[in-house]
Parts: C-alpha cells; structure tokens; sequence
C-alpha cells in the first residue's frame, strides 16, 4: 500500500492595504469617547460592588478588558528606523484610524456591527468579544511622522517609520 504524504502549500499573504493617517487631534476626540465608556463600565462595576471604594483600578482594568480587544505589540529599531507591528485581527482598513506623533502612535479601531433584516426590522449581531481598539505606544525615540508608512496586511499593522532628517551644515575645510 502507497503512503501518501500530505503537502502544505503556504497561502499566499494577502495585498497590504496602505492606511492613510488621521490628525492626531481630530483622532484624541475620538478616543475621548471610548475612555469616557470605559469610565462609564468602570463605575457601574462601582456601583455593583455597592460603591465599596479602593478597587478603582480593578474596575478601570476589567472595565477595558470588557470593552477594548488587546493589541500585540512589538518593535524592532535601528539607529535611524523603527518598525513597529500590531495585532489587529480582525479589522479591515475602513475599521481602523491611527496617526503618527514624534514620540507616539495612536491606533483607535472600531469594528463595524453587522445587522440582518428580519421582516422590516433590523437585529443587531453582538458578540461577547470587544470590538473595540485603543492602544497608544510610546516610542524610544523621535521620529518623522510625515515621512511614516502604515500598512495593514493579514491582520498585522506595519510602521515603518525614520528618524527626522538633521539639518546639519557642511562645512568646508579652511584653506
């Protein structure tokens, strides 16, 4: 009897899709209203413990991991370079604004909720699983945000971002 070997063909990675970035300032007010219901859960889980202080950032904490899908993060950095990935599983590009700071990253996603018609009324489809992103990572060293490019491919966030150019003046030697 032949034996048969099973073969794995590894899938082709999917097309990376270029994100355009946000202001940062318009992306802050957006973020506001995700920590505001946080702040919300926080205290109703206040409220359930009968308004039992000393465990507020039990509370904050819980109140994000109901509410905020966790994000894996990692970087890699050279003198001039960063390169920082982010797990965000799940989210297409239309689900996602980020912007780039000198010294920080923002990722605020928001996933869309699907709904079914059912004789002339919507149902919402709602899971147990946040839908919901937040994540700001601080990074090690200035960069240019002008010059960042952010992809998202296969449910992985991709910066590549430089540092600013310097401004440094030649000199000619002395004759």
């Amino acid at each position: 009897m032949k034996s048969k070997r099973a073969s794995y063909q590894k899938q082709p990675e999917p097309p990376a899709a270029l994100l355009t970035l946000r202001n940062p300032e318009d992306l802050r007010s957006e973020m506001q209203q995700v920590q505001l219901a946080i702040a919300c859960r926080a205290y109703e889980l206040f409220e359930t413990r009968g308004c039992e202080h000393g465990h507020d950032r039990e509370d904050w904490f819980r109140a994000e991991s109901e509410l905020l899908q966790p994000v894996s993060v990692s970087m890699a950095e050279s003198r001039d370079r960063i390169s920082v990935r982010a797990d965000v599983a799940g989210f297409d590009e239309t689900e996602l604004a980020v912007s780039v700071e000198p010294h920080c990253i923002t990722i605020l996603g928001q996933k869309k909720t699907s709904g079914m018609k059912a004789e002339d009324r919507t149902i919402e489809q709602t899971s147990s699983h946040p839908h919901q992103i937040l994540e700001v990572i601080n990074l090690a060293m200035e960069v240019a945000p002008e010059s960042a490019v952010v992809e998202l491919q296969g449910g992985v966030l991709k910066f590549e971002l430089s540092a600013p150019a310097t401004n440094e003046v030649a000199t000619a030697p002395a004759a």
